[in-house]
């Protein structure tokens, strides 16, 4: 009987830390995906950064980084959140999607034969917008409420 209980013993001891061990490898992968999308957004914004503004081709350059933002996006809103974090699911859909509509706008705005003052300055508005909703989740992220009088966040209760 003695044998019987150590032998229970050591094998829920066992399927506890192999459960544990699932939980913190989930959130493991979740907080390497969001380091590889920050060290990725530094690296695009390293690169817009040393374009020379004088080159013939500084818009072609210009354009395809921000493609590569564009890209890094929405792969940012494509992660499986943990369930802890759930609730910025949307957040990160809605930033993926004011980065698709600047770059659009970028594209439109220095891709026509005359420089569109108008939509650089609303491709320029979408893109602060997916920033901000970025700048939020990684507040939230690391366990601060930000506090801004335009955000709205629709905690679930399951």
């Amino acid at each position: 009987m003695n044998k019987r209980i150590h032998i229970v013993f050591w094998a829920f001891l066992t399927a506890v830390i192999l459960t544990a061990c699932g939980e913190d490898s989930e959130l493991a992968r979740f907080k390497k995906s969001i380091d590889d999308f920050c060290t990725r957004i530094s690296e695009i914004d390293s690169s817009i950064n040393q374009i020379d503004a004088q080159s013939d081709d500084a818009t072609a350059q210009l354009l395809a980084n921000l493609d590569d933002l564009d890209s890094a996006f929405r792969h940012f809103a494509q992660l499986d959140f943990p369930q802890e974090f759930d609730y910025l699911e949307n957040l990160a859909d809605e930033s993926s999607e004011y980065m698709t509509e600047a770059v659009k706008s970028y594209h439109d705005a220095y891709g026509g034969e005359s420089y569109d003052e108008n939509t650089a300055e609303y491709a320029k508005q979408n893109y602060s917008r997916a920033y901000k909703r970025i700048q939020i989740i990684i507040s939230f992220l690391h366990g601060e409420e930000p506090t801004d009088a335009d955000l709205s966040i629709e905690y679930g209760t399951e």
